[in-house]
């Protein structure tokens, strides 16, 4: 496979769970990373704090200034936009939030990669613009359904995608992960949400709905598709999802952690974690047969090996989230 090494690449979003990896990974292969992380007055790098390496460079700023995003894209070659308000729960809150910096903040990377001149955009969507699907698997042709506001401004910055392509020949690829979960992901989620519990020795767990069913991706296998996607031959437009092909409900994924942990525990409804009925997507289920063709990409870490090393880092981390309350 090709290799991004000595390339000069930007990294929106790079403080963040697959942004941190996806430096770590990119330092890791030679490449010159411009590692665009969230303006905070620590001069915080997030879960890249620390890190450091040859090529790697930090710049602090917001997705949301023209500008800066401009600035921030000069004399890059690749960039990987994953800055993103991602949490459903919090949009249900904030939405205007999630337009400013989903939406605006994609359109003035969009705007930056045309005026600069970079060769290749990858820009990170999600599996929940599908909503609760028609068929499975889900194929990327799948209609786009906008079943809470976080979803609905993902799929504006999707279809702001197309519509630069289309309209300026923008070298942009469009990837979907299916529920990345690994190290650093925020409690927000719930394969964190149930490991945290029951690491903090909780023997009654709180949780939502136990009957949806995902396509758990480990942070690994998203972030490799990430980086074939940034060398990969693809026309403008092109779009990409990242997912195992399994769907599992999250009851069973209960059972694996309790297993991998050798610990028991009840779960109990927390009403406040669960989604209104109409916005809950039922299922997540890809179809990664197309990733497969076009960047010779397929998952390799398992479910259980992927809980298990998520448990074994959160077990050295447990300082750094908080198993009793509620993150959304």
């Amino acid at each position: 496979m090709e290799s991004l090494r000595q390339r000069r690449i930007l990294v929106t979003g790079a403080d963040g769970f697959i942004g941190s990896h996806l430096v770590e990974r990119l330092v890791a292969d030679g490449a010159h990373v411009r590692a665009f992380c969230f303006y905070n007055s620590r001069g915080s790098h997030g879960w890249l704090d620390g890190v450091e390496g040859p090529g790697l460079e930090y710049v602090l700023g917001d997705i949301r200034d023209e500008r800066f995003v401009r600035e921030a894209c000069k004399g890059i070659e690749v960039v990987f936009h994953l800055a993103a308000l991602v949490s459903i729960p919090h949009s249900y809150q904030a939405a205007a939030s999630f337009v400013e910096t989903n939406i605006g903040g994609t359109l003035n990377v969009l705007e930056a990669v045309h005026d600069v001149g970079c060769a290749r955009l990858v820009h990170t969507s999600t599996s929940e613009v599908y909503g609760t699907p028609e068929q499975l698997p889900i194929r990327e042709d799948h209609p786009l359904k906008g079943q809470s506001p976080y979803s609905a401004t993902k799929i504006a910055a999707d279809k702001l995608c197309e519509a630069f392509a289309r309209s300026h020949g923008v070298p942009v690829v469009v990837l979907r992960p299916f529920n990345t979960f690994g190290p650093r992901q925020s409690a927000r989620a719930v394969i964190p949400t149930i490991l945290t519990q029951l690491l903090a020795g909780k023997r009654r767990i709180d949780l939502g709905t136990l009957q949806t069913r995902r396509d758990f991706t480990y942070v690994d296998d998203t972030v490799d598709g990430f980086v074939r996607a940034g060398i990969a031959s693809l026309s403008p437009g092109e779009v990409i999802q990242l997912g195992t092909g399994r769907s599992v409900a999250i009851g069973e994924v209960i059972e694996i952690s309790k297993s991998v942990l050798g610990v028991e525990a009840e779960v109990h409804l927390d009403e406040a974690r669960v989604r209104p009925v109409a916005s809950e997507v039922e299922i997540l289920q890809s179809d990664p047969a197309k990733a497969e063709r076009m960047l010779g990409w397929r998952a390799s870490v398992g479910l259980e090996e992927g809980i298990r090393r998520t448990a074994s880092w959160l077990s050295t981390s447990l300082d750094q989230y908080r198993p009793d309350a509620y993150s959304i």
